[in-house]
């Protein structure tokens, strides 16, 4: 197990980086996420797809190919080598915008990754996806701004949320009523805990 994050780009908006990575960090490009790699001045260590949305292939780069007709997206390849090489803590860029289909995807490989026990960050607009399962997180302090918390998948039991402004004990979270959207931070840090279930977390960037 790699204490190394792997950071993901795929090829929808990006829309600039938050989490920057590190000595030791591992970068995948998912197909034309290459060039979102090449906007943040970033080299991928691998590059890797059935590169439909790239016009042509780097020479300089170390690169896999996959059929178009496959059963992961791009995306996908790169999370499942991630987690083949070990990595627990993830980054993805590029994955949300543009094709809805795509963004749905990319939320449930969320889900895929706390699964696995690991962990990832999917960057939007303005905004940051998490999934746990089974587990909990700690959002750190903010004066205000917005958290939203859904079910992913069957009904989640034994919910908490502490310390936002719509608290929550050991409540079910249903995935056909989204009764978790909208809660706010209120200067302190938010812990949200599902004993039993997946839970997908939104939160506004600061």
């Amino acid at each position: 197990m790699s204490d190394a994050a792997c950071f993901i780009f795929g090829a929808g908006p990006f829309y600039g980086l938050v989490e920057a990575p590190g000595p030791g960090d591992r970068i995948l490009a998912a197909d034309g996420g290459y060039r979102h790699c090449l906007a943040a001045g970033l080299e991928p260590d691998l590059l890797l797809g059935d590169f439909d949305s790239l016009d042509a292939l780097p020479p300089h780069l170390e690169a896999k190919k996959y059929p178009v007709e496959k059963d992961d997206t791009d995306t996908m390849l790169a999370i499942k080598l991630g987690l083949e090489l070990g990595h627990r803590r993830f980054h993805l860029y590029g994955g949300t915008g543009g094709r809805m289909d795509h963004t749905l995807a990319n939320l449930q490989a969320l889900a895929y990754l706390a699964q696995a026990g690991a962990r990832g960050d999917l960057y939007g607009e303005g905004c940051v996806f998490t999934a746990i399962q089974n587990s909990h997180l700690i959002l750190p302090a903010r004066p205000s701004g917005v958290f939203s918390v859904f079910c992913l998948g069957p009904e989640a039991r034994g919910v908490t949320i502490r310390g936002g402004q719509y608290p929550l004990t050991q409540a079910p979270l249903s995935p056909f009523f989204p009764l978790g959207v909208s809660n706010h931070f209120q200067g302190e840090p938010v812990e949200i805990t599902v004993e039993e279930g997946c839970l997908l977390i939104c939160r506004e960037l600061p």
